[in-house]
């Protein structure tokens, strides 16, 4: 009777641990929404956001079989490092072609130039026996005037006046026949002058074609447009390339930011400037920081493959997101470990 008397009084006494858990966890609860609602008044989070980078396309400009490879795939190269060389005695034929044509149309100048000269000689002759026959035909001229004044008075026989007015007409014919002889010289000249303007024009012409066939031998030289490391090899030795095919990327030196997509709801709060706290999933004990650097001019959707038309009719609104560039602040040890492509979590302090 007694053991179920005791037993009576234990289950009337009241449980004091449940409470006392509640009541922590109650606090905890409390304390953990104060301090996210403190933190969230003062940040703006994301974790859609990466690590990208400026990465640089090498292509080969022009076509030809891959003589040698002097890189490595995923190894640092300097700018205007020689990276591949494509076999080049096909340029060099076409360049010495050219070269062979601008040295012909060059001796064509000169034949063209001592034509002219030639020309103008004859021109000169010509306009040194225009003059003559103008003299001569002055002379003659005056002769036949006296002559025909004294075979009025019977001064002279009418034989004598003849043969001064024929001598008169020889003059003239000879004049008018060395003036066309002096005007048809002038046009040669002319017309030699005209021919050696397109041989100029043709010896210009052969000077671009050296250029060309120049700029395309060059081309078989591929090196490094930027400073970076090279990835992505697509090129072997003894392989055929073509114009505009892409042989590797390079990864260009410091040009490491994030590219971090808010959502259009968050973008009041951000500003170019504020202060941006980074966490990388690749290494949890690195904090980095940053600044909001600029923005996405259009959503993310709009740039994609198949930007969505809501002008269809079937329409669910979506909260969008806008990219957002964010710069690194970290020294060339952290960044050299970070790799485009990378997650990151962001939290942009817009309030201190």
């Amino acid at each position: 009777m007694a053991k179920a008397h005791d037993t009576q009084k234990d289950k009337k006494k009241p449980n004091k641990v449940l409470p006392i858990i509640l009541g922590i966890i109650l606090l905890a609860g409390i304390g953990f929404g104060i301090k996210e609602y403190i933190y969230f008044g003062k940040h703006v989070d994301t974790d859609d956001a990466q690590i990208d980078g400026d990465i640089s396309p090498v292509v080969s400009r022009v076509n030809g079989y891959v003589d040698s490879i002097y890189f490595q795939e995923n190894t640092h190269v300097d700018k205007d490092q020689v990276l591949v060389k494509i076999d080049d005695r096909d340029y060099k034929v076409k360049l010495e072609q050219a070269q062979a044509a601008e040295t012909g149309a060059g001796a064509n100048v000169g034949v063209g130039q001592s034509q002219i000269f030639q020309n103008e000689a004859n021109a000169a002759a010509a306009k040194a026996r225009v003059t003559s026959a103008a003299a001569q035909l002055d002379k003659v001229s005056k002769d036949y005037q006296r002559y025909a004044n004294l075979v009025k008075d019977g001064s002279i026989t009418r034989q004598q006046f003849d043969q001064a007015q024929a001598d008169l007409e020889v003059a003239q014919a000879n004049y008018r026949s060395a003036q066309e002889q002096y005007k048809a010289t002038q046009e040669q000249v002319g017309a030699t002058r005209s021919e050696l303007n397109v041989t100029n024009k043709g010896v210009d012409q052969r000077k671009v074609d050296v250029d060309y066939a120049r700029l395309q031998l060059s081309y078989t030289i591929i090196k490094a447009p930027s400073s970076g490391v090279v990835s992505k090899k697509n090129v072997q030795i003894g392989q055929l390339v073509q114009a505009g095919q892409t042989l590797f990327n390079i990864v260009n030196d410091n040009s490491t930011y994030i590219t971090a997509n808010f959502k259009e709801t968050q973008l009041d709060k951000i500003r170019d400037g504020q202060k941006v706290n980074i966490d990388v999933d690749a290494y949890p004990d690195l904090k980095l920081t940053g600044v909001v650097y600029n923005f996405s001019p259009a959503t993310g959707a709009k740039f994609s493959l198949l930007p969505p038309d809501n002008a269809t009719g079937n329409f669910v609104k979506v909260v969008q997101r806008v990219p957002v560039k964010i710069k690194i602040n970290a020294g060339k040890d952290v960044m050299d470990k970070l790799r485009p492509g990378m997650s990151v979590s962001v939290s942009v302090i817009y309030k201190d």
